[in-house]
Formats: C-alpha cells, sequence, structure tokens
C-alpha cells in the first residue's frame, strides 16, 4: 500500500485524476454557513462586543514599575476590585512590556474621591510613589472618532477590492462573489470575537483589516485559475462548473499548506499573550488572525468559487457548454444498452426446450444466442436480440431455395 503525500495527492487534483466536488454541492456549503452565522449573530445579540475604552472611553492609569509581570497585575486586579469604585468593577490590568502595568476603567472624574481611591490602592499593593502613576481621560467621542476612521478605512478597502478584481479579471461578479466571502469572513471573525469576550481594541482593528487582506489573496489565487481554466470555453469539453471546480481543486493543497504555515506562529502568540501573559495587546490581535486567516480559507474554497459558478449560471456562453457537454454524454456510448451473450445465459422466451438444452457452439451454428430480450437485465454488455415477430421462412426472392445449416449434432 503506498503512503499518503501531499505532495502526491496535489499531482492528482491538479490533473483531475482525483476531485473533490466543491461548486456541485454548493448548496450545503451555503447552508452550513447559513447555519453557522444565525448561531453567530444570535451570540452577538446575547453577549455583545466588549469594546475597549478606546470606543467607549474611560480612565486609563500607567504604573511605572521594575519586574512588571503577570503576577503583579492580577494582585492589583483582585485589589482595585476590592474597592468601593464602582467604575472599577470591570477594570481591566494588563501588562505592557517588563516595566509599566495599564490599567483601565470606566470614566473616573479626575481629582474625585474615587480617583484617589484608585491611585492609593496601586500605589500600596506596587509598593510605588504616586508619582509614577500617570492618569489619562478618555472621552467618548474619541471613541466615535476611532469607530469612524475604522469604518471608512474598511469601506475605502472593499472598494479597492471591487475595483481591482473587476479591472483585473474584467469581470464583475468575481467582485461580488470575493465580496460576499469577505463579508462571511468578517461576519463569523466578529462573532466568535464576542463568544469569546476579548475587548476590542485598536490592535483588534488593525487585526480585521489584516485578515480581509488575506481573504481577498487567497480567493485572488483561485479566481485566477478559474479564469485559465474557462477561457476559449467553447472550444472545451467542460461546463463552467466543470473548469472552475477543477481550479479549486488544484489550488487545494496549496491553500491547506499555506494556511498552515500562516497560523502556526498565530497560534504561538495567541497562547503565549493569553496564557503566559493573560492581558495583552497581542492576544486581542492574535485572536483575529486566526479566526480570520482560518475562515478565510474556508471562504475562498467553499464560498467564492461556488457563489461565482452560481452568479455565471444564466450567461449564454455558460448554458451554451452545459448543452454541448449533456450532448457529448449523451453520445459517449452508443451501444450502453447491447446485451452480449454470456454462457449459461437463459434463453429469450419462445424458444424450444430441445435449444436449451443443446450446447453453446450448437446454439452459435444454428443462429441462436443465449440471451434476453432487449430490455433485460443482459443490457448494456453487448447487442440487442430483436423481438421475433413471425417464422423465419424462405422469401423466394432468389428464385431458388436456400440453404441452410443444421446444428453439428443433427449432422450427418
Amino acid at each position: 500500500m503506498s503512503k499518503f503525500s501531499f505532495s502526491r495527492l496535489g499531482k492528482e487534483l491538479y490533473t483531475g485524476e482525483k476531485s473533490f466536488d466543491f461548486v456541485g454541492k454548493r448548496k450545503i456549503w451555503y447552508a452550513a454557513s447559513v447555519v453557522l452565522l444565525a448561531v453567530i449573530v444570535a451570540g452577538m445579540f446575547l453577549k455583545p462586543l466588549n469594546l475597549g475604552i478606546d470606543f467607549t472611553g474611560g480612565t486609563r492609569y500607567t504604573v511605572s514599575v521594575d519586574g512588571a509581570d503577570q503576577k503583579l497585575a492580577d494582585e492589583l486586579r483582585g485589589v482595585i476590585g476590592e474597592t468601593e469604585v464602582e467604575e472599577a468593577d470591570s477594570a481591566t490590568v494588563r501588562t505592557a512590556g517588563s516595566d509599566s502595568i495599564v490599567i483601565e476603567t470606566e470614566a473616573i472624574p479626575d481629582g474625585s474621591a474615587d480617583d484617589q481611591t484608585m491611585i492609593k490602592a496601586i500605589t500600596e499593593t506596587a509598593d510605588v510613589p504616586e508619582d509614577d502613576i500617570s492618569r489619562t481621560g478618555i472621552g467618548p467621542s474619541w471613541g466615535e472618532r476611532v469607530a469612524t476612521k475604522a469604518g471608512v478605512a474598511l469601506g475605502i478597502f472593499l472598494l479597492g477590492v471591487i475595483a481591482f478584481i473587476w479591472i483585473y479579471f474584467k469581470e464583475w461578479k468575481m467582485s461580488v462573489a470575493a465580496v460576499v466571502a469577505l463579508a462571511h469572513d468578517v461576519l463569523l471573525t466578529v462573532g466568535v470575537y464576542a463568544i469569546v469576550g476579548f475587548e476590542v481594541t485598536p490592535a483588534t482593528v488593525t487585526g480585521f483589516l489584516t485578515i480581509l487582506g488575506y481573504s481577498l489573496y487567497d480567493t485572488v489565487v483561485v479566481f485566477d485559475k478559474v479564469k485559465e481554466n474557462t477561457r476559449n470555453l467553447s472550444l472545451k469539453k467542460q461546463t463552467y462548473a466543470q473548469a472552475a471546480n477543477l481550479a479549486v481543486n488544484q489550488t487545494l493543497v496549496r491553500s491547506i499548506n499555506t494556511s498552515i504555515v500562516g497560523l502556526l506562529p498565530v497560534v504561538a502568540i495567541l497562547y503565549v499573550s493569553a496564557v503566559q501573559l493573560g492581558t495583552s495587546s497581542l492576544k486581542d490581535i492574535s485572536l483575529v488572525l486566526f479566526v480570520g486567516m482560518a475562515v478565510g480559507t474556508y471562504s475562498s474554497i467553499f464560498i467564492a468559487t461556488p457563489m461565482l459558478v452560481h452568479l455565471k449560471s444564466g450567461e449564454k456562453e455558460i448554458v451554451d457548454a452545459e448543452k454541448r457537454a449533456a450532448a457529448r454524454m449523451k453520445e459517449a456510448d452508443k451501444y450502453a444498452a447491447v446485451p452480449v451473450f454470456d454462457e449459461g445465459m437463459a434463453l429469450a422466451e419462445g424458444e424450444p426446450d430441445e435449444l436449451r438444452e443443446a450446447p453453446s457452439e450448437d446454439l452459435h451454428e444454428a443462429g441462436v444466442s443465449r440471451g434476453t430480450s432487449p430490455n433485460s437485465a443482459a443490457l448494456g454488455r453487448g447487442r440487442n436480440v430483436p423481438t421475433s415477430q413471425r417464422e423465419v421462412t424462405d422469401s423466394g426472392a432468389a428464385g431458388r431455395p436456400q440453404p441452410k445449416r443444421e446444428s453439428r449434432s443433427k449432422r450427418k
């Protein structure tokens, strides 16, 4: 038994020796994505995004301390949570390098009793003077500006994607399919981020823009192969769907390999930031990259190309190619319903009993073949045995009696 290898599989998929029907089963992929998106959207309603103070506004305390580590951050989080300051009940405490700790809370008025309580708890726990604590107030208007700029950046990116694909491939339907795949990726990534409960920070927005580029890159590679396979479609023996499905199979191993190579370092960063460092800005961006890259690979295979074939299915050139393919399939085997002689096969109905007992050679010489009617189980293996309408007699057309050949057992 030969060993499995990705290189061999890639060769067989590229040449068409093996093929997975991604395009033909697109309704299954659509249904799976719709169900998954419905679950994600429902989860977002039950548990909305955890927006950071950069978007909602709040107060940030930055503590300069030697040997800042996760243990000290956990101690500060516990002490701050035990204070009577309501705005600090859901405080976020994280390390920022090895010499500072960042504490973020809801908006606390500068110089108020709650503000003094926070500073006192920090100085006593971290054992630092008050001068080593810097306080920054972030208003809601700043968060609105950040959200607005992020939305503008996303809109410009999507318009650029549509224009680029339309110009490069000269096909607006490819742009639509690519944008649908991008929207699919963004919704799934946002939903997972909301369910997990990680805080949305500017680093998170950066991660979202990164995964959009990654997803687009994977989709463009597949579309480029689709364009190559469907060039001069009228001269080929494939339908558009078959050529597009071949393109997905030809790029399948490449997509898997690049995704694995890209995800490995992201998984390492996510583990270090979430498990070892606890709260860190690396955790925010690494989770977005991990989910987005995985979903982007899925959408380029199961969503983008099947959607493209679905959008182009009504075009005249595509319909004509499908008709030609159907006609070729119909003419591929003219004798598919023709039976063939098989030793031990039952004779057709109405034949004499003595022929049923005769050897096969005698039956052949007598002009009788063991077979069944044209619609019997023997169809598909030879020529049809015509149904007998009347007894065969000498027509007299030749003007003289015709010789008759008897079976070997009756010869003298």
